[in-house]
């Protein structure tokens, strides 16, 4: 073959060899980096919305938060598909959503912050890609609408979204709602900021040393033990391994039914 043939045919490969792809946005956002992603990095998911005035608003959803208007939380926040939730664990971290690639139905320029407080369980009686949103390996955000139309239009459905996780910003200290019956103790941790998913509470009473509480589901926290008629202090850890001690949060004669504030973490 003389050489400028072979010049021609090398041309030839090289015009029709597709170029490496790179899946981008109309917002021109890619995913083309291999490593693995950090905190602040977007990643795709779907997003879809419930109606107003839905009763899981009222019974706070799996992570056990009660009314979510009461709370706190109002419609700034998120249901969680399984792959997502891990087991509840999840519950109180912030994301950060806005509407991905559909220039038909985006607002663009927006994005929304929500709060986990719920669980978005997967329905095996459809294909994930055909009804099933929230089964596995799907990752999926249920909002309500209120949240959801602040980054699209309702009529997108079933929407793709990006989300990446973020700190959490709350109003005022750590929440503590005790509730139980007699040497059984119950504490429901609530408006928390930084990380804001708790991995580990501990609880003290002025007799007591410091007394590890186990998950009972979501946020709410559980003991055997006999911390009537003393105050109570909290020891609050979140999944980036920073704690943060609440001395004396509830006075001597504290009640089940209450809840009491304490210090917060930085956000």
């Amino acid at each position: 073959m003389s050489p400028q043939l072979l010049t021609l045919v090398i041309q030839l490969l090289l015009l029709f060899t597709p170029a490496p792809t790179t899946v981008t946005s109309h917002y021109n956002y890619n995913f083309t980096s291999t490593s693995p992603p950090s905190q602040s990095e977007w990643r795709p998911a779907r997003a879809t919305f419930y109606a107003a005035s839905d009763p899981r608003d009222k019974v706070g959803g799996a992570c056990g938060y009660g009314d979510l208007e009461k709370a706190g939380y109002g419609q700034a926040t998120a249901g969680l598909s399984e792959i997502l939730f891990e087991r509840g664990q999840i519950c109180g971290a912030c994301f950060e959503l806005r509407c991905f690639e559909d220039i038909r139905w985006c607002i663009p320029g927006t994005s929304i912050i929500v709060t986990v407080t719920n669980f978005c369980a997967p329905n095996y009686g459809f294909n994930p890609d055909g009804g099933g949103h929230c089964n596995p390996p799907n990752k999926h955000f249920v909002l309500p609408i209120e949240a959801f139309e602040k980054i699209a239009i309702w009529k997108a459905g079933n929407m793709p979204v990006q989300y990446r996780r973020i700190k959490c910003r709350k109003e005022g200290g750590i929440r503590f709602t005790i509730d139980g019956s007699d040497i059984f103790i119950s504490a429901l941790i609530s408006n928390v900021a930084g990380a804001g998913d708790v991995v580990a509470v501990k609880i003290k009473g002025s007799r007591t040393g410091w007394l590890p509480m186990g998950r009972n589901w979501g946020q709410n926290w559980h003991i055997n033990a006999n911390l009537k008629n003393q105050p109570l202090s909290f020891e609050v850890t979140t999944s980036d391994g920073l704690t943060v001690t609440s001395y004396n949060v509830a006075p001597k004669n504290w009640n089940f039914g209450q809840t009491f504030e304490g210090k917060q973490f930085e956000s």
